[in-house]
């Protein structure tokens, strides 16, 4: 039941496809999926599905503010102001919120009196949020509300859910906050993170730090089986060593599989802004894959999932694929490894049919300890998806032989 309802909020429809909203005489009224209305002095109120980000960089959004994804008047967002408005780039402005954590992590010890003004010079801020808001509108018709709750450079320690009661003051406690003044329920979860935690002591916890993130967002929402969508992680340009990066692809590979309602799509053929930060139309096609995953998850029928490794030989299917497994130019990314990573200049030729790709090798035996890996390395040359753009995930070490 909602109450004191902003102009342009979102309210989460229930599962009869209605929201229901007390005015201030007391009296309950129902409305349908879309919009816009006018509830009492608040107008342009829709009623859809309510999406959080969250996690680091990449979802706060760094790309550059050239040719980035229009508003809509079916997506709003809850504003780092905490005020709903048309979601328009950036979705973030973390400079404005209430909450003491994002302030505290750019070196301040308290929240600003008043809101600053927006600097009209921005140059940086493009995101996935709206991209696959729109997607999600165009398919189904139902609008979208966007609760941003990303910062920039946080590591799943800092996004411990354990934190949650010191409420603004913690990563998770400003999420659960966020999403409890707006009523509380959201249709999923959206979440891009992992580079900060790609190191040992990272990797190590990964998994665990994962699992309780999904387990607590489900219980503290109260929803069993939220769904909990997520990107593995891209590239990297330095000179250190690949292994925290290569693991923590490999782990966010595998986590898919941990329980019903968590799916990956893959950002590992993504081209860079910077040396770290997908640009702004890699970040479209994310949001546009994340859309697929949220169809291929919620509809039998449509087949809209991140391709998965089935087998592994020479010949490496993947399922599901639709339209093939396709690249521009020549298929990149397989690359043939000893146990220290040193590439095995084995594979003469890759070819793709299908949902198979097929490497052909100089050599009939391969050597003892031989690994297979997708995508090895900090930023990895890979550039094959199925014909809807889902690209094929990172993967390795597998052994060969």
């Amino acid at each position: 039941m909602y109450t004191n309802v902003q102009s342009y909020q979102v309210l989460q429809r229930d599962a009869d496809d209605k929201a229901r909203v007390q005015t201030s005489n007391g009296e309950v009224i129902e409305l349908a999926v879309g919009g816009p209305y006018t509830v009492g002095e608040a107008d342009h109120v829709l009623v859809g599905d309510l999406w959080v980000l969250a996690g680091q960089s990449n979802m706060e959004g760094i790309g550059d503010l050239i040719d980035e994804e229009k508003p809509s008047p079916f997506v709003h967002s809850f504003q780092s102001r905490e005020q709903w408005a048309q979601a328009e780039e950036p979705l973030h402005w973390l400079n404005e919120s209430p909450r003491l954590v994002h302030h505290v992590l750019w070196g301040f010890d308290r929240v600003p009196e008043s809101i600053p003004e927006r600097d009209p010079q921005r140059v940086k801020g493009t995101g996935l949020g709206l991209a696959f808001a729109k997607e999600r509108y165009a398919r189904t018709g139902v609008p979208v509300g966007l609760i941003p709750s990303a910062h920039g450079g946080t590591s799943m320690q800092q996004w411990d859910p354990h934190l949650r009661d010191q409420g603004g003051a913690s990563l998770y406690g400003a999420l659960y906050e966020r999403v409890k003044a707006v009523g509380g329920k959201v249709s999923g979860v959206l979440w891009y993170q992992g580079e900060s935690d790609c190191n040992p002591e990272g990797v190590e916890h990964y998994h665990q730090r994962m699992h309780t993130l999904v387990q607590s967002l489900r219980s503290d929402l109260d929803n069993p089986d939220l769904p909990f969508y997520y990107v593995q992680i891209g590239g990297l340009i330095s000179e250190e060593g690949p292994e925290g990066w290569n693991g923590i692809r490999e782990l966010q590979r595998t986590f898919q599989h941990a329980e019903p309602g968590i799916a990956m799509v893959s950002a590992i053929d993504l081209e860079l802004d910077d040396l770290i930060h997908v640009g702004t139309q890699g970040l479209k096609r994310l949001g546009r894959r994340l859309a697929d995953q949220v169809d291929g998850q919620r509809t039998p029928d449509v087949v809209a999932v991140t391709p998965e490794l089935e087998q592994m030989r020479i010949h490496i299917t993947y399922r599901p694929v639709r339209g093939g497994l396709r690249s521009t130019g020549r298929p990149a990314g397989f690359s043939l490894r000893d146990r220290d990573g040193r590439e095995l200049p084995l594979i003469h030729k890759i070819t793709l049919d299908g949902g198979t790709a097929t490497l052909r090798l100089i050599a009939d035996v391969l050597p003892v300890d031989t690994y297979l890996w997708y995508g090895w390395g900090l930023n990895p040359y890979c550039n094959i998806t199925d014909g809807a753009d889902a690209a094929i995930p990172a993967f390795g070490p597998w052994k060969v032989s």
